[in-house]
C-alpha cells in the first residue's frame, strides 16, 4: 500500500507501449502532441523498467487497453492508499474505461476497492500526491471540483489532512507542478502557490514552468528519476544532495506525460 509518495518505492505497475500508444486517429481528442516513434519509445520504456528493477522495485507489467493510446500513463487510473485502492474517473473523455480496466488488475493483485469517484466528479491520479499526514489534490482540467471533494472526503476518513489547489491552465496535472522527494521534502516549480499549501514541508523550488518540470519519480533514500531534458530539476536536486538518474523519455513527453505518469505505485515503505 502507499501512505506517502516520499517513501521507498517497492512495487509498481507499468504498461508496455506495444501498439495502442501509436494508433492515434485524433491527436487533440487524446491530448497527444505528436505520435511517438515506436522503436524509440519501447527502448525508453525498457530503460525505465530496468532502472526501476535495479533500484529494488518489483515491476508488474501489463498490456495496453485496446483503443486507448493513453493507457500507458497508468498513474491516472487509480489511487492506491493505505487501506486499498480508490477507483478514479477519468477527466479526458477518450480515457474513460481505463479506470475500470486498472481496477481489474488491482483486484487480481488482492487489493480492495475502498471508494469510487462518481459522476459528475472526475479525478485523474496525476492530480493527487499522498504525503502522510497530508494529501495534496490539484483541481484541474482533468480533476473537477466534485471529484476533488469526493476524493478529499475519502482521504479525510483515512486520517489525511486534505489540501486542494486550483492549478494554472498550463499545468495539466498537479504532478507537473510538484513531486514528493522524501517524506517531508517537495520539489516545486516557482508558481503562485499559497504558503500554507506547503506548510510543514521543505520545498526545493525551480524556475522552469514547463508542463512536466516538477515531475520526478521518488525511488526513496534520496534517489530520484528525472527526465533528461528537465535541466532545472536535475541541477537543483543534485545541489540538494540527491542521486539523480536521468532518462530520456522524449517519446512520452509527446503524449503529454512525465516520468511519474508512467508508473502506478502500489507499495511504498
Amino acid at each position: 500500500m502507499v501512505k506517502s509518495e516520499g517513501e521507498r518505492l517497492r512495487r509498481v505497475i507499468i504498461c508496455r507501449p506495444e501498439r495502442e500508444y501509436y494508433r492515434v486517429n485524433n491527436l487533440q481528442a487524446h491530448n497527444i502532441q505528436m505520435v511517438a516513434d515506436q522503436v524509440l519509445a519501447l527502448r525508453q520504456y525498457g530503460e525505465l523498467k530496468k532502472l526501476l528493477e535495479k533500484s529494488g522495485c518489483e515491476v508488474i507489467e501489463i498490456p495496453e487497453l485496446k483503443n486507448h493510446p493513453n493507457s500507458v500513463f497508468v498513474r491516472d487510473t487509480a489511487l492506491v492508499t493505505p487501506r486499498g485502492y480508490i477507483q478514479l474517473r477519468m477527466g479526458l473523455p477518450t480515457r474513460r474505461g481505463e479506470d475500470r480496466w486498472m481496477a481489474q488488475f488491482l483486484e487480481n493483485l488482492g487489493l480492495s476497492c475502498v471508494g469510487k469517484i462518481k459522476a459528475p466528479g472526475t479525478v485523474e491520479g496525476g492530480d493527487v500526491i499522498l504525503a502522510w499526514p497530508v494529501a495534496f489534490i490539484g483541481q484541474s482540467a482533468r480533476t473537477n471540483e466534485s471529484g476533488a471533494k469526493q476524493l478529499g472526503s475519502l482521504l479525510e476518513e483515512m486520517g489525511y489532512e486534505v489540501r486542494i489547489i486550483v492549478l494554472p491552465s498550463y499545468h495539466l496535472h498537479l504532478g507537473g507542478l510538484m513531486s514528493l522527494l522524501a517524506p517531508r521534502t517537495i520539489l516545486s516549480v516557482r508558481d503562485e502557490v499559497p504558503p500554507a499549501f506547503f506548510e510543514g514541508f521543505e520545498v526545493i523550488t525551480i524556475p522552469d514552468r514547463s508542463p512536466t518540470s516538477g515531475n520526478v519519480i521518488c525511488l526513496g533514500r534520496k534517489k530520484v528519476i528525472v527526465e533528461k531534458s528537465n535541466k532545472a530539476a536535475r541541477g537543483a536536486l543534485k545541489k540538494a544532495g540527491f542521486t539523480v538518474f536521468e532518462l530520456d523519455l522524449s517519446e512520452f513527453i509527446k503524449g503529454s506525460g512525465g516520468p511519474t505518469c508512467l508508473i502506478l505505485p502500489i507499495e511504498r515503505k
